[in-house]
């Protein structure tokens, strides 16, 4: 007979043992998935006011619209379009009158026969030479420079006539010799146009210039125009606005304050000056220009159609032999009609010798 010495049969694994393994397997892996979404989940739990907690997955939240926030309500804001402006009127031309005006003496003012002197030379209005070639003045001026030059008249009674006459019905215009200025170099040498050996410059008359270039010179002709303008003048004239244009004028010195290649633009400055010295002044600005210069003939003056065009509201043109020629380029710019007076003589003779400008 057989004994096992202690040790019992293997019989191999029951059914039994194999099913607790498997089961065993199965929970430790429940286990380890557990424990590992325990920890991938929890960025995703979502604890509520009273304190329960909710699993809220990405994928489930793509269809569910957000929660709605209440905002809060924004001003009602009423646009109200702004009406369009109306264009500005455009301002009425200048209107500049039929004139056949009457140069007159001086005296005439003190004399107070100037309405019939114009009447008897068949004129409509006065011209006085209110600033002569000379460079004496017409008037009582109290610029300091017409005081330091001497230029000046003292009669106290004088500007009392002149106003009387400019607020009577008479048309009035005041002529200013500008530039051609025999007193002022005199006076005051830094003011006038300068020889090569540094000296006065004198035209074929043996009249002295002041320099457009030198703003001194320009304020002191700026500042007359000003003081004739509130003495209630219809009109300035301006004589010898330009550069010399006859005489010695290879004598003239070049250099900055005469630029032969830059001679309108300076004159251009002084039209500027004097239209911003008449602003708002019920005047109208009148220049006086050779027929030469306005036709191209002698561009030395510095004068050209398009400066006249530009500032003056009307033209006193000097010695046209084709006044066709001349109205035809001063058309181009503008001036036509009562714009354009033409005068046979210099401006300053006839306002010495007290003949009409411009007959009927």
């Amino acid at each position: 007979m057989r004994t096992s010495y202690g040790y019992d049969t293997y019989r191999g694994r029951t059914k039994l043992q194999t099913a607790l393994t498997i089961l065993i397997v199965i929970l430790t892996v429940v286990l380890l998935l557990s424990v590992a979404a325990f920890f991938f989940l929890q960025k995703y739990m979502v604890y509520t006011d009273d304190g329960q907690a909710r699993l809220e997955l990405p994928f489930l939240q793509q269809n569910t619209p957000p929660p709605s926030v209440p905002t809060q309500s924004e001003p009602l804001v009423i646009v109200t379009a702004e009406p369009t402006p109306s264009p500005e009127p455009t301002p009425a031309p200048t209107q500049v009158p039929e004139l056949f005006p009457v140069s007159l003496f001086r005296a005439a003012v003190t004399e107070g026969n100037a309405q019939q002197l114009v009447a008897a030379g068949g004129g409509n209005a006065a011209l006085l030479n209110l600033k002569a070639n000379d460079g004496s003045l017409g008037y009582v001026s109290s610029l300091p420079q017409a005081i330091s030059l001497h230029s000046s008249e003292s009669d106290p009674d004088l500007n009392r006539n002149l106003q009387t006459l400019t607020g009577s019905e008479l048309y009035t215009i005041a002529r200013i010799s500008c530039f051609k200025d025999n007193l002022a170099p005199k006076t005051d040498p830094s003011l006038a146009i300068k020889t090569n050996s540094n000296y006065n410059w004198r035209d074929g008359e043996d009249l002295r210039w002041m320099n457009p270039s030198i703003e001194a010179a320009r304020n002191y002709i700026v500042g007359i125009c000003g003081e004739l303008a509130l003495m209630g003048f219809d009109e300035i004239l301006l004589d010898n606005a330009c550069w010399p244009a006859t005489g010695r004028l290879e004598y003239i010195k070049v250099g900055p304050d005469y630029d032969p290649s830059n001679l309108s633009g300076t004159l251009e400055t002084f039209y500027q000056e004097a239209r911003k010295a008449l602003e708002g002044q019920d005047v109208l600005l009148s220049v006086a220009v050779s027929a030469d210069a306005l036709t191209g003939e002698n561009t030395l003056s510095g004068q050209t159609a398009a400066l006249l065009g530009e500032y003056a509201d009307r033209v006193y043109v000097l010695g046209a032999e084709n006044r066709g020629d001349c109205d035809d380029i001063l058309a181009s710019v503008g001036l036509s009609g009562n714009a354009v007076l033409y005068v046979d003589s210099s401006l300053a003779d006839l306002s010495t010798t007290g003949k009409a400008v411009s007959m009927p």
